[in-house]
């Protein structure tokens, strides 16, 4: 796995890919003013998941990418694609995710995440519909808080029934900043 830390629009993203064949994206998450890649819950996951577990993950500072080996080159393409996203040039992403560290369930979730449009928001009782489960908000909520992709997998989209923002793993204020930036307004 390669980590990386993109400062984008004065936001701290780490961005972990595999190194497989086929690269895909595995994390992209929101760091805390002083959190490093080293403190993410995620970490001893992915290594599991991956089967990593006696191996480190290696971390390039993003000015040391390179485009000439694939999942650096993965890497680049989402920064760049995170910043036109922030300059408000952008609306839907285009990456390669490997969302298989989730349940199936949260999955599903994910992917009905994907069908909301840039500037759209629904509850989490619709989404809960969405994927077959109207009973399910609680969970739905849950597997939305699990996202492993902020921002290019939009839970930040998902809002309460009574129009107040809910949460949001990255904080409150990512959430309303997000929505704010695709032009939603919701209650306070």
């Amino acid at each position: 796995m390669i980590v990386t830390i993109a400062a984008v629009k004065s936001h701290q993203l780490a961005l972990i890919a595999s190194v497989h064949s086929s690269p895909k994206l595995v994390e992209v998450n929101w760091l805390q003013v002083g959190d490093s890649w080293h403190s993410s819950k995620s970490i001893p996951k992915l290594k599991k998941h991956y089967g990593l577990v006696d191996q480190d993950f290696t971390f390039i500072a993003q000015n040391s990418l390179s485009k000439d080996v694939p999942a650096q080159a993965l890497l680049i393409e989402a920064i760049a694609q995170l910043i036109t996203y922030f300059e408000g040039k952008r609306q839907i992403f285009d990456l390669p995710l490997d969302i298989s560290l989730g349940t199936e369930f949260q999955q599903q979730v994910w992917r009905a995440l994907q069908g909301i449009k840039h500037g759209e928001t629904i509850s989490y009782a619709t989404l809960a519909q969405r994927v077959g489960n109207p009973k399910g908000f609680r969970a739905v909520a849950n597997a939305n808080g699990k996202n492993p992709f902020s921002i290019i997998i939009p839970c930040h989209r998902v809002i309460a029934s009574d129009g107040k923002l809910g949460g949001y793993t990255g904080g409150l204020d990512k959430k309303a900043y997000l929505l704010a930036l695709e032009g939603v307004s919701y209650k306070t």
